[in-house]
């Protein structure tokens, strides 16, 4: 047997190659060999490819914050429940006192200007007096829910002796998210489990994150004696921080939630590593609609599934091709109603199959539609090719919605099982046979029969959400896709032998 000795890299040369995914190779850009340097990290993504390059400064940073969490995740185990009753509703207090809500507001401003000023989308970066309301009423929700931590969920009896099966803290949880200040409130929830957390936010957020943790987290964590690692903030704003948390030993769980493609490379950098993850980048919901359908129901629910543009907003809809040319009247009143209640209009995106169910003339009106970089004009409708279902809307201000017709509800299930991030299915229909067949076919964790935005954790299951997974990556080993606060456990063996002579 050959054994060979491990050596460090402290130097990279540009087009060095690099070995990854078995069989394949990669070459070293130019611009990481030239920024390597000896203590640095480098990561090569497995699934693609690419180089991911972690100064040494980023990974030191990073490793102390979870070595710190790791030591609070410890010194938690002793802590009493109520000292974490007492964490949230400090916290909540906190949020809800003006003077350091001004704080935490002032700093959110900075953050929104700047990124407007860099052409960003706000839409979930503004902490406004919704988002306050809300991340309170979360804290509230964690605070009144009981805990599995040291609860018994099965006992085994045996003659002299028993087995339990008692829930405890998985560990340390590591979030990274874009622009949403209200999952840095939200994340606390790992608590109530006996979990630890470290985060990391994006740059856009990162000054208002800095305000939340240092005018409302810490003074809570302090005033109800918790360890001050039991939650903690990374402080960088370089990605090279993310990269270097969702591949450090000692994390339990990597949860992420953000666009698309940097959610997919933090998860296959945390898989590679070894570390189960909740992913929370791709997103919007389908509608599909049957021959059964009632016209104004569906106004209504387009118009319900469009407020907005999250992960759960209406992306696509799908109608029977015998009804088409009724049914997609009702759909553009929806969206028309939805971006005259927001005041920039809508856009429709339409597959060859739906085009001649939709009016001429909305191709060629024009409207002012809002984007990230500003208003812009714009036609009313737009052909879209039908291998483009898939494509997720980022929209602002202006809803935008997929619009292609099928000849029945098995087609369209077939669309979104190949198309769709496999997220949020709704089914219009008025045949209760139907929707059985819908839910036993359709491959989506979260279905429905109206609007899509009812998934969400503090709304849907009065839980506030740590992350929402699809199931883009195939479905998810016991667990549904919404992932919150008391989700986030172990399972441990207790054996209690009340005679000597027990033997296997």
């Amino acid at each position: 047997m050959t054994t060979t000795t491990a050596e460090v890299l402290t130097t990279l040369s540009p087009g060095m190659l690099l070995p990854y995914g078995g069989n394949k190779y990669t070459r070293v850009p130019d611009e990481v060999a030239a920024a390597f340097q000896s203590g640095d990290h480098l990561v090569v993504v497995q699934t693609d490819g690419v180089v991911l390059h972690i100064p040494q400064a980023e990974q030191a940073l990073v490793a102390k914050a979870v070595t710190r969490a790791q030591e609070a995740f410890g010194a938690l185990r002793l802590a009493h429940d109520t000292q974490i009753d007492h964490f949230y509703d400090c916290f909540a207090e906190r949020l809800a006192n003006d003077t350091v809500w001004s704080h935490i507001a002032t700093a959110n401003a900075h953050d929104v200007e700047l990124a407007q000023a860099r052409g960003r989308s706000t839409t979930r970066l503004i902490a406004d007096a919704r988002m306050r309301r809300r991340m309170i009423e979360a804290l509230g929700q964690w605070r009144a829910m009981p805990t599995l931590r040291g609860q018994v969920l099965n006992t085994v009896v045996h003659p002299g002796w028993t087995v339990e099966q008692v829930a405890d803290g998985l560990g340390v949880v590591a979030f990274i998210f874009e622009g949403r200040p209200n999952v840095f409130a939200d994340a606390t929830g790992v608590l109530r489990g006996g979990n630890t957390a470290v985060m990391r936010i994006g740059s856009d957020a990162l000054g208002t994150a800095r305000a939340m943790a240092t005018h409302a987290l810490q003074p809570a964590l302090a005033e109800a004696g918790l360890p001050d690692g039991a939650v903690l903030l990374v402080d960088s704003a370089s990605r090279a921080a993310g990269w270097a948390l969702f591949s450090q030993r000692g994390i339990a769980l990597a949860i992420a939630r953000g666009s698309g493609e940097a959610v997919a490379q933090l998860g296959a950098v945390a898989r590679q590593a070894g570390i189960p993850v909740s992913l929370h980048g791709t997103g919007g919901a389908w509608i599909i609609v049957d021959a059964t359908a009632d016209a104004d129901y569906l106004r209504d629910i387009v118009f319900h599934s469009t407020d907005r543009k999250v992960c759960n907003t209406l992306n696509v809809v799908c109608l029977p091709q015998h009804r088409a040319a009724e049914l997609a009247p009702a759909v553009i009143a929806g969206l028309e109603a939805r971006g005259a209640k927001l005041g920039h209009a809508y856009k429709l995106h339409v597959t060859p199959q739906a085009q001649a169910s939709v009016p001429a003339v909305l191709f060629h009106t024009t409207a002012r539609m809002q984007r990230a970089e500003g208003l812009v004009e714009e036609a009313l409708a737009a052909l879209i090719a039908p291998d483009q279902l898939g494509h997720e809307w980022e929209w602002e201000g202006t809803p935008e919605v997929t619009l292609t017709v099928v000849r029945d509800t098995a087609e369209a299930v077939a669309l979104f099982n190949t198309y769709s991030p496999r997220f949020v299915a709704s089914l219009v229909s008025n045949d209760p046979t139907a929707h059985e067949h819908f839910f036993r076919t359709v491959e989506a964790p979260c279905v429905g029969n109206g609007f899509t935005r009812w998934l969400d954790g503090q709304f849907a299951l009065q839980r506030p959400e740590l992350g929402l997974t699809n199931w883009q990556e195939g479905r998810l080993f016991t667990r549904h896709s919404i992932l919150t606060g008391d989700g986030v456990y172990t399972i441990r063996l207790r054996v209690t032998q009340t005679e000597s002579g027990i033997h296997q």
